[in-house]
């Protein structure tokens, strides 16, 4: 490994342990906790949809969530290590059998419905 490698892989072990990531796939129904800075006081906001795609790219690595708002569709795109990232917890685990599932932005009610994992 280069040294760009190197700094790389010991930054993402100490994301890990500050944040206690948690190990979710596509499919996932997941619920993220953001801190929110407005002024001088902070809060967290708590994001839960649908995991619709990762990018593992080192410390770059994002995840996409989906859910519906007021019969709108909301995507949001986080940054796994991300400072602003309080909590990441696994609602409910899906079964597919796609790495992108951007085929859910066109399916509506029952037919956008994910397999339970067990």
């Amino acid at each position: 490994m280069n040294l760009l490698q190197q700094y790389k892989e010991k930054h993402i072990d100490a994301l890990k342990n500050e944040n206690h990531q948690v190990d979710f796939r596509v499919g996932d129904e997941v619920s993220v906790k953001i801190k929110i800075s407005d002024g001088s006081n902070e809060r967290l906001q708590e994001f839960c949809g649908l995991c619709i795609g990762r990018r593992s790219s080192g410390v770059a690595s994002t995840f996409t969530l989906r859910k519906i708002s007021y019969n709108e569709g909301v995507e949001r795109k986080f940054f796994l290590y991300s400072p602003k990232i309080a909590q990441i917890k696994v609602l409910r685990k899906g079964k597919v059998r796609r790495a992108k599932l951007y085929y859910i932005r066109e399916l509506r009610g029952k037919a956008a419905r994910i397999k339970q994992r067990i």
